[in-house]
């Protein structure tokens, strides 16, 4: 009865035989088609013009289309200027008017225009013409179509010619060749992967945001930095807290400020006036200073103590309100001797590195001042009523989520906690425990819930108070450290307790029995399965290899952020998927845009790994293709139904 019931909700979209079985012969040619390329990138960190070229080039993979098409029909200078237009076609355009003559520009319009609807042809081959189509801006939809179709066909080389003609003659083949170089890149990547922390670092990460908004086709696997984002967006307090931190500690407070607006007017004020005694030497940025920014310096110090002391005060209130997080060893303002100057931690006298604080009261160390709470209320209300970063936390909510199952490939940010022994570590969360994937499953449950959750004010609470423990807890996926070391690294000189240990996860992942024992738990195939995770910086120049388990497990954390290139040794890992099988590039680091444009010098790319399948993969291999094959089982069950007379055609 329900299965009739379905049928007849199809019959609607498809009312009688000849469209059911027009769609199925559409289905079943579609799974014949090579499978789409797929674009893994991790651990961005605000590094907006490196991330928005990658984007551009696919990690290499059209400079591999234009060999694939060229071979050595062009030089290599040629196919230089050929990629540098595809990847940047209208800055190209006003560089090359002003270095030619106009005959020149004629002629290279002419040519550049034909190679590039070569480029398209090719890129197109693997996908309907529809999905071609859509791919298109609808102005240039047909003669895009045309162009793309006709071209090399017999008898058709003097329409094809009077149509180029044509976009010169109206003046239309800037805005043709603009058009047709963003298209190869929509069609070189058909979904982008984005594993985790778009956040923290770098100065651009609300630009990321806006170009992933614009993207074709994406998945998110959060990080922890975005974790701490969406609990600031929410209005929790610990995280806005180490939010502004992270932006002060690496001078990005322009993030904050221009990119989403907040106003961080009451914080400056409270930091000259509370610490303007204090140089605050210990809260220096970290990494280069603009020449333009050093002016800038001292305020900057300032209000980096000033939210650390604010920090250290909201996480102690929320570790006590939440002994079930198992978190009492990161309450240090009470071990503090405020007399001394010195800090006991696990039983040690520790001196201070810096012990003026103004704003602590010994007798109770974590409750904030009246103009703390001054400051963060301002915070809080900044954060909750930014527009425009509300829409991007939206975005990770609608487009994320903690882990992925993607075409046999388990992506997730950072790792699946372990025992000593391989086997999932038993979490305790909310009075309930969990592990593997159903730790992951009850996380994500919460936090969407400390986001969106509006009539229970204690669950949403617990939600924004799981943001945070996610952030910084032994036990979160995201994080997988024994502790979050930042007041020891501020205030004390001692290596052994700055030092976060790994989880067991990390020793372990060589070995194929934990590997499988994962893809199993991630409903993935454990033989050919591949894990995907970013977070753990590879330290490339120390000998260490992204490549995990004889090639099961990728981590493609290798510096992206310059704040970690000089440990990787390189500026980032990518890989790439295809219908022929998987890529691992290493990037050096990224010069700019500019550089690419004007010297035609892409980055610098090696790549690390190439497993070739041994029969191309096709649509019908991937998980959309497992969808379409339902999809075509039931309008058989449709067509069966319409000549047995249980359903009636409509024509």
């Amino acid at each position: 009865m329900n299965d009739l019931k379905y049928l007849k909700e199809l019959s609607k979209q498809y009312p009688n035989i000849s469209a059911a079985s027009a769609e199925i012969i559409n289905l079943q040619a579609i799974l014949n088609l090579p499978k789409g390329t797929e674009h893994f990138v991790s651990d961005l960190h605000g590094e907006y013009e490196k991330f928005s070229h990658i984007l551009r080039n696919g990690s290499g993979a059209i400079r591999g289309k234009i060999d694939d098409q060229f071979g050595n029909i062009l030089s290599m200078k040629e196919k230089k200027n050929l990629a540098s237009v595809i990847y940047y076609p209208e800055q190209k355009m006003d560089l090359m008017e002003e270095d030619l003559t106009e005959e020149e520009l004629d002629s290279w319009y002419r040519t550049t225009l034909i190679r590039l609807i070569l480029m398209a042809k090719l890129a197109a081959s693997k996908y309907t013409r529809s999905k071609v189509r859509k791919a298109m801006p609808p102005v240039f939809a047909y003669i895009m179509e045309e162009l793309i179709t006709e071209h090399g066909m017999l008898d058709k080389d003097e329409y094809f010619d009077q149509i180029i003609e044509t976009i010169l003659k109206t003046g239309q083949v800037r805005e043709l060749i603009a058009a047709l170089g963003h298209l190869i890149q929509r069609l070189t990547i058909d979904h982008l992967h984005v594993i985790g922390d778009i956040y923290d670092r770098g100065p651009g990460a609300h630009r990321i945001m806006d170009c992933l908004m614009d993207y074709h086709s994406l998945d998110i696997q959060w990080g922890n930095h975005d974790i701490l984002w969406m609990g600031a967006a929410a209005g929790h307090g610990a995280c806005i807290a180490n939010v502004v931190r992270i932006s002060a500690r690496y001078n990005n407070l322009d993030t904050l400020e221009n990119g989403y607006g907040i106003n961080l007017i009451p914080l400056a004020r409270f930091a000259l006036d509370c610490y303007k005694d204090d140089q605050c030497e210990l809260f220096r940025v970290s990494g280069d200073v603009q020449e333009e920014d050093v002016r800038e310096l001292d305020l900057n110090k300032k209000m980096h103590k000033a939210i650390a002391v604010i920090q250290f005060k909201l996480e102690g209130q929320l570790i006590k309100r939440r002994p079930d997080f198992g978190m009492d060893d990161r309450l240090l303002l009470d071990k503090i001797d405020y007399d001394k100057g010195t800090i006991c931690i696990q039983g040690t006298e520790y001196p201070l590195k810096d012990a003026l604080f103004p704003t602590i009261d010994p007798k109770n160390p974590y409750q904030l001042t009246k103009e703390e709470e001054y400051v963060m209320e301002h915070l809080v209300t900044s954060f909750k009523y930014c527009a425009h970063l509300q829409e991007h936390v939206r975005f990770l909510f609608s487009k994320g989520s903690m882990y992925l199952t993607y075409n046999d490939m388990v992506l997730y940010h950072g790792c699946v906690p372990l025992n000593a022994d391989g086997s999932f570590r038993q979490v305790k969360v909310n009075g309930k425990k969990y592990a593997g994937k159903a730790l992951y499953d009850v996380l994500e449950h919460h936090v969407r819930q400390g986001y969106f959750e509006q009539e229970n004010s204690s669950k949403r609470k617990y939600g924004q108070d799981i943001m945070w423990y996610i952030w910084s807890n032994e036990n979160s996926p995201v994080y997988g450290k024994d502790k979050m070391a930042t007041f020891e690294r501020y205030f004390v000189d001692d290596a052994d307790l700055k030092k976060e240990t790994k989880d067991y996860y990390y020793h372990l992942i060589e070995e194929e029995a934990v590997l499988y024992q994962i893809l199993e738990e991630f409903d993935a195939d454990g033989t050919k399965g591949h894990v995907v995770n970013g977070h753990m910086p590879v330290a490339v120049k120390d000998g260490e290899s992204p490549i995990k388990c004889k090639g099961k497990l990728f981590i493609i954390d290798g510096g992206f952020s310059k704040a970690y290139q000089k440990k990787t040794g390189i500026a980032g890992y990518t890989l790439v998927s295809n219908s022929y099988g998987i890529k691992l590039v290493a990037h050096e680091p990224f010069k700019s845009r500019d550089v690419v444009i004007r010297e035609e010098t892409d980055i610098h790319s090696d790549t690390v790994l190439s497993k070739k399948v041994t029969r191309r993969k096709r649509v019908g291999d991937t998980d959309n293709g497992r969808r379409i094959k339902e999809s075509i089982k039931d309008l058989g069950c449709l067509v069966t139904a319409y000549r047995k007379g249980e359903i009636s055609e409509r024509i």
